[in-house]
């Protein structure tokens, strides 16, 4: 799996060097950061920048690209020991999606289930989240309503993000939670909304129509934290 940019490709040499495969550099480093580099057990190859722009079809590669380990997508199944689990209904901007996983892996989520979704672009996710994607269990399961029942039964509440729902500064949070984002357009069915416990807003200073999905689901899982 190719990634690129800095700040990425950073998280993994300072957090999981193993993981990285060949660093390929298109731009010149300080003779100490690059000896501290060559000392690591992945191999560095210099490339001219038309050869980075090439591998990262013409994207901002800002000098940094790396072959690395697949990212391992995991069961749902497995958070249903988890406390704070975070389900993205029928969400399919990956730019959305990378940031939701780098807001949840700061405000202490547990794991992200992406549902409506039969394949999930991983390396651009990969890329939002800053590299938090490594340290964020991540899930893709099509079918929402199974994800929904099976954690009902394991004894979770549901709250959904809804501009309708109630403030949820007034809303009662228990441990055992999961946070359901719906759709970037048109947010929650109607019919994925019937099945939650809970369908919660955030209050507006000012009379505004809605929040892009991930700064909302940002503030609602500061919100939710379990102290």
């Amino acid at each position: 799996m190719l990634i690129y940019a800095k700040q990425p490709i950073y998280y993994l040499i300072n957090h999981y060097p193993q993981k990285i495969k060949t660093l390929y550099l298109a731009k010149e480093l300080d003779k100490k950061e690059y000896s501290r580099l060559m000392k690591m057990d992945f191999e560095i190859k210099r490339i001219p920048n038309e050869a980075a722009v090439k591998m990262s079809k013409n994207a901002n590669h800002q000098g940094f690209l790396a072959e690395v380990e697949d990212y391992k997508l995991q069961e749902y199944q497995t958070f249903l020991d988890k406390d704070f689990v975070i389900i993205l209904a029928g969400l399919t901007d990956v730019g959305n999606i990378g940031a939701i996983v780098r807001s949840a892996y700061a405000l202490g989520a547990d794991a992200i289930i992406v549902s409506g979704l039969k394949h999930l672009n991983i390396e651009p996710i990969l890329r939002t989240s800053a590299g938090a994607l490594f340290d964020m269990p991540l899930a893709v399961e099509h079918n929402i309503y199974n994800i929904l029942n099976d954690f009902k039964m394991s004894g979770f509440s549901s709250y959904g993000a809804d501009m309708g729902g109630l403030d949820i500064k007034k809303v009662q949070i228990v441990k055992k939670r999961v946070l359901v984002l719906g759709n970037e357009g048109e947010g929650l069915s109607s019919r994925v909304s019937s099945k939650l416990d809970n369908i919660v807003s955030i209050k507006m200073a000012h009379d505004f129509d809605s929040l892009n999905v991930s700064v909302a689901g940002a503030i609602l899982m500061d919100r939710m934290r379990y102290e």
